[in-house]
C-alpha cells in the first residue's frame, strides 16, 4: 500500500488541506511536510495521530476497499449483536432484510 496516496486520497476525500489536517490531528505542519515533501513514511505514533484526526482507525486506514466509518449508531447496533443468539440475529438479519 502506497501510504502516501491513502493519505493525498483521505485528504481528497474531505477537501483538506495540508494545514487542515495537521489542525485535525494535532500535528504541526513541518511533520506534514516531511511526509510529503520529503516522501518518508510516518512513524506508528504519527499515523495514528493522523488517523485519529480523520476519524478512522489505523485498521480502517489500511483495510482495502470502501471504509465505512463507524458511526455512534453503528457502535451501538454491533455492541448490542454481539449479545444476541443466533436465533436472536437470525431474526434481525431477517427484519432489517425486510426493511429494505
Amino acid at each position: 500500500m502506497d501510504v502516501h496516496a491513502k493519505l493525498r486520497l483521505l485528504m481528497k476525500k474531505r477537501g483538506w488541506s495540508e494545514y487542515r489536517l495537521a489542525k485535525e490531528c494535532g500535528l504541526s505542519q513541518s511533520t506534514l511536510a516531511n511526509i510529503f515533501r520529503r516522501n518518508t513514511m510516518p512513524s506508528i505514533t504519527t499515523l495514528e495521530a493522523i488517523c485519529n484526526g480523520f476519524g478512522i482507525t489505523i485498521s480502517q486506514f489500511f483495510a482495502e476497499g470502501d471504509m465505512i466509518e463507524l458511526t455512534g449508531d453503528l457502535k451501538r447496533l454491533f455492541d448490542s449483536w454481539v449479545g444476541l443468539t443466533p436465533k436472536q440475529k437470525q431474526a434481525v438479519l431477517l427484519m432489517v432484510e425486510n426493511m429494505n
